[in-house]
């Protein structure tokens, strides 16, 4: 009995659970199965050493959307107090644009914070002179929960910043000097990288670097004007032809050629390296086998005035006045007594030019040419007169003030000089005489870049002509020929053909009417039957 009440209430304690339990349905669910399809790390966040150049190439393409390869690159870590992964590269071709607007923004650097997208639009992660560089900066010291504008005031994108402009100048320096890698140390900054994401040097270098200056070279130059703290690195970059090399050099190989007593770097600024060879202010420069800089570049007149000197030697300009050389103390009295013998000359020649010029001097510059115009040590070159008055707001009032006097150097050896002075001596106030200066003034004030003003413009063309007629033996104020006269038979002949020619079109002409008569008399009537064509065999 006791077993079979305890099977009564095992029974009853389950139908109580099955009433307790809930009332389910089928429900169907989609449950979706992911797959990881891009497993691959981030490129930057790899070591350098994995990497092929076949990979490089291929990211830059993607980042960049350029279907030309890169000139080079750069891959390094910074660690420290400050730690992030970065990886530069140098276009391989120069944008059509880039010139056009220095100062646009140009999205080509992307900023990641632990590998997630922040902006590309920072201006201080490089300075403008290097905004054709395009890569990628990713930082794990940076916040994640700031907006851009607070982000853009962080003084750790300083720093990264500041490390990224000296890492991108010894990628440029690496390709210049392929032998000798440049490093990049920082005393303020206690970061250490690593140089096995750099290119590989090898001979193709100095070409490519020569393509990087031709198509960056004016951004190089730039920098120098903007960037003082790393001037003494972008002026280790210049490339310039000059006097003995017609390929462009560094300001380095020109100093390590320069001769032993040579204390000075002489330059010369102007249109062609084949018109300053031929300027009269490099004569003595030449003579003396000294190796002058031809600066051809519009861009180079901004240059020079922030660059005035290159590992202790000072950029002379060849065409300014008092040309300072190594001279002898034997040199130095002759130069003395030249100037007293032609003191004659030379206060007619002040007489003669006036105000045009602001001294008249014995010249240092010249060896073969009679005389030469060159510029005050203060004011603008004639390459830079050039260059203001060619902007397009340009106020030539305000241009006065600038402008640098002239000064009017002969060659005191010259035949033509000699026989001037001559003359003068003989008589003071000779026309012919100051009208010979004159005219050899403007052509010297060609020669040295100088633009004429319109009155000396026509005043030049008069003389020219002036002298090309008196070299052909006629007289000065000789009259015109007369007009050459039309035969009588000629002129009748012509008149015939133009009355012939003023036929209207609309009305038939003789010639076309008795065609149309004889083509009526030769049709045939309607009943004789026509003529059967004759047989081939009766040809």
């Amino acid at each position: 009995e006791e077993e079979e009440e305890e099977d009564a209430s095992v029974e009853d304690v389950e139908e109580e659970e099955e009433d307790a339990a809930p009332k389910t349905k089928k429900v169907k669910r989609i449950v979706n199965d992911w797959e990881l399809v891009n497993d691959a790390k981030a490129l930057w966040t790899r070591t350098p050493t994995d990497i092929s150049e076949e990979e490089y190439q291929a990211f830059y393409k993607t980042l960049s959307k350029d279907h030309n390869g890169a000139l080079t690159y750069t891959h390094f870590n910074a660690e420290g107090e400050v730690e992030f992964k970065s990886i530069l590269f140098i276009p391989g071709e120069a944008p059509h644009d880039l010139y056009q607007d220095y100062y646009k923004k140009i999205k080509n650097i992307k900023l990641y914070v632990r590998r997630v997208m922040i902006t590309d639009e920072f201006d201080e992660l490089l300075p403008r002179y290097l905004s054709f560089i395009r890569g990628v900066v990713d930082s794990d010291s940076l916040p994640l929960n700031v907006s851009r504008e607070m982000l853009q005031q962080n003084k750790v994108l300083k720093v990264i910043g500041k490390k990224m402009t000296r890492k991108v100048l010894a990628m440029i320096k690496s390709l210049a000097d392929a032998e000798k890698r440049v490093g990049d140390t920082d005393e303020d900054e206690a970061a250490k990288e690593t140089e096995e994401g750099d290119a590989p040097a090898s001979k193709e270098d100095a070409l490519k670097y020569a393509q990087f200056w031709k198509s960056f070279g004016k951004y190089i130059k730039m920098g120098l004007m903007e960037d003082s703290s790393n001037r003494t690195r972008l002026a280790k970059l210049l490339r310039y032809a000059t006097s003995k090399s017609e390929s462009e050099i560094s300001l380095e190989d020109y100093v390590s050629g320069m001769k032993e007593d040579q204390k000075n770097i002489y330059y010369i600024s102007g249109e062609s390296r084949e018109s300053l060879l031929k300027s009269p202010a490099v004569e003595k420069l030449l003579l003396k086998e000294i190796e002058v800089i031809f600066m051809t570049d519009p861009l180079d007149e901004y240059t020079v005035q922030h660059l005035t000197e290159f590992e202790g030697k000072r950029l002379i300009n060849a065409a300014r006045e008092g040309l300072k050389l190594d001279e002898q103390p034997s040199e130095k009295r002759l130069h003395d007594m030249y100037k007293e013998k032609f003191a004659p000359l030379t206060s007619f020649i002040k007489q003669a030019l006036g105000g045009k010029v602001d001294k008249v001097t014995v010249s240092k510059h010249l060896v073969k040419s009679p005389v030469v115009v060159t510029t005050a040590d203060y004011g603008w070159t004639a390459q830079m007169e050039k260059v203001m008055k060619a902007q397009a707001f340009a106020d030539n009032s305000r241009h006065e003030f600038m402008k640098a006097k002239r000064n009017f150097e002969f060659n005191p050896r010259h035949p033509l000089i000699v026989e001037l002075n001559k003359k003068v001596q003989a008589e003071p106030e000779d026309k012919g005489a100051a009208d010979m200066l004159t005219s050899l003034y403007m052509a010297s004030v060609l020669q040295a870049g100088y633009q004429l003003t319109p009155e000396e413009v026509s005043d030049f063309a008069e003389r020219v002509t002036a002298v090309v007629t008196s070299g052909l033996g006629l007289d000065a104020d000789a009259e015109l020929l007369p007009e050459l006269e039309v035969p009588e038979a000629e002129a009748a002949e012509d008149d015939e053909e133009e009355e012939i020619e003023e036929v209207p079109m609309d009305e038939s002409t003789p010639a076309e009417e008795a065609s149309e008569s004889e083509t009526a008399a030769v049709e045939m009537p309607e009943d004789e039957p026509a003529a059967e064509p004759a047989q081939k065999d009766e040809v």
